[in-house]
């Protein structure tokens, strides 16, 4: 059977989703093909359900810790099964949320696999029935999955991957992370919350490897005096179940001396792979780079004329936020548009306690590219909100050129995730830093850390001297 569609999207995740909204917005007739859940992994396996699991016991663990309450503290529990199934809940809410926009917004949803038969068709396989689409759009939004290492293969209960880390019935009594990325982060401050003791090897010199160094220092302390037992420069070379548990052995690249970790669960945190191996055909070779990731241009579209891919799929930050405003630009360019993506204001956050979030260029960056700039600090220790809370252990960063252009911000502090997106606009304008100092920010709140950090810039700071 044949059907016509404007656009065909392939995917349902955050990018597929938002650009088979967007396409129909723009009164086109969009065919959305997702053989899994509508949300992809992130709403479903990733996102949602870790700062569901993130929130909870965050706040388990800051009423045990509290001070100033009395009582039997000893004796308040973590109902994990009561957690697991109200994430459950609020993923179906959301999940089902989805579904409706999408029919409101009248796209076709079809459940099944989807391949790319030629330019202008998709072959649909659903229930051991095949249907083609034809479209003279189509949107690649297929994701990316878990990697692997050649001799530590998931199987699910030793060895686990961040979905089935999402889904434990149990708390572990030890869990070893490999990769100390922004998953491997978040799901040792889960399991570490409620009583794991958990190990984090990463291969690099520091934690979120890429990130600003100066803020990675701290942040690693912080953890480390959370509980969090972080080991960089940890190479890992072999690794065997036995009876029931994982042995991990390796050389720290610190001091060439061997190492060897035993424990009940090893969480794989060593990055994604695209899911991009089944796309190609001897009729139709998309052009891919390293590591399997799809080359576009700057309007998203492949090297195979009126096919966009998106999200994962292209490299880069793999993060939901980047695929959702992907898929926005994809769908506008399908219909005629020519847009083009900017990354410079990308922003990306990692929810540990406190959060990190960050957009542009790092402080190293800045140095490799030879660019002159202009750097402002403002701890959170003369921060009167921060002390409120008890979390004046972070601190911002604004970088700016000789010109007073920011093109750089790194936040260390409670809930930077929700206010990065300032400096975000600003960079996306080409906004100066006094665009920021001579805003007025409302008393008291951590977000004053940014006014604060913009006018240190200039040695204008009124509440930390201008050394």
């Amino acid at each position: 059977m044949k059907e016509k569609s404007d656009i065909v999207i392939l995917g349902g995740g955050p990018g597929g989703y938002v650009a088979a909204i967007r396409g129909a917005q723009l009164k086109k007739s969009v065919v959305l093909i997702e053989k899994d859940k509508i949300g992809g992994t992130c709403m479903n396996y990733g996102c949602i359900p870790a700062k569901y699991l993130l929130n909870q016991t965050k706040n388990y663990k800051e009423l045990k810790e509290n001070k100033n309450i009395e009582g039997p503290l000893e004796e308040i529990k973590c109902n994990w099964k009561k957690v697991q199934d109200e994430k459950g809940i609020i993923v179906k809410k959301l999940v089902s949320g989805l579904e409706f926009l999408l029919r409101k917004n009248v796209v076709k949803i079809v459940k099944g696999t989807g391949s790319i038969k030629n330019e202008r068709q998709v072959l649909v396989e659903a229930e051991g029935e095949e249907n083609i689409i034809e479209s003279s759009k189509i949107i690649i939004a297929t994701g990316s999955r878990p990697g692997e290492l050649p001799f530590l293969e998931p199987n699910g209960k030793e060895i686990i991957t961040s979905r089935e880390a999402l889904e434990l019935d149990s708390i572990p009594k030890k869990m070893l992370i490999i990769g100390a990325g922004a998953i491997g982060l978040e799901m040792g401050t889960i399991y570490q919350r409620l009583g794991a003791e958990v190990q984090i090897l990463e291969i690099m010199p520091t934690i979120l490897p890429g990130c600003d160094k100066e803020m990675m220092v701290r942040l690693e302390r912080l953890l480390k005096t959370q509980g969090l037992q972080i080991y960089t420069q940890m190479k890992i070379e072999e690794g065997q179940i036995e009876e029931g548990r994982v042995r991990v052995r390796g050389t720290c690249l610190k001091t060439r001396s061997p190492f060897e970790f035993e424990t009940d669960k090893v969480l794989l945190a060593t990055g994604r792979k695209p899911n991009s191996e089944s796309l190609s055909s001897k009729d139709l070779m998309f052009s891919l780079g390293k590591q399997g990731f799809f080359r576009v241009n700057s309007q998203l579209e492949t090297n195979i004329p009126g096919i966009y891919a998106i999200g994962d799929l292209i490299g880069g930050k793999l993060l939901a936020h980047k695929a959702s405003h992907e898929g926005i630009f994809a769908a506008e360019n399908a219909t005629g548009q020519k847009k083009e993506m900017n990354y410079n204001s990308l922003p990306m956050a990692v929810y540990t306690e406190p959060e990190f979030s960050s957009v542009g260029f790092t402080e190293e960056e800045a140095k490799e590219r030879g660019i002159n700039y202009q750097v402002g600090l403002f701890s959170l220790q003369a921060s009167g909100r921060a002390l409120t809370m008890g979390k004046q252990e972070g601190m911002v960063k604004i970088l700016a050129d000789e010109r007073d252009k920011i093109f750089g911000a790194h936040i260390l502090a409670p809930n930077a995730s929700e206010f990065i997106s300032e400096i975000t606009l600003a960079i996306s304008k080409g906004l100066k830093i006094q665009d920021v100092s001579s805003s007025i920010h409302i008393h008291p709140t951590i977000s004053e850390a940014v006014m604060e950090a913009a006018l240190k810039v200039k040695k204008e700071a009124i509440h930390i001297l201008n050394d």
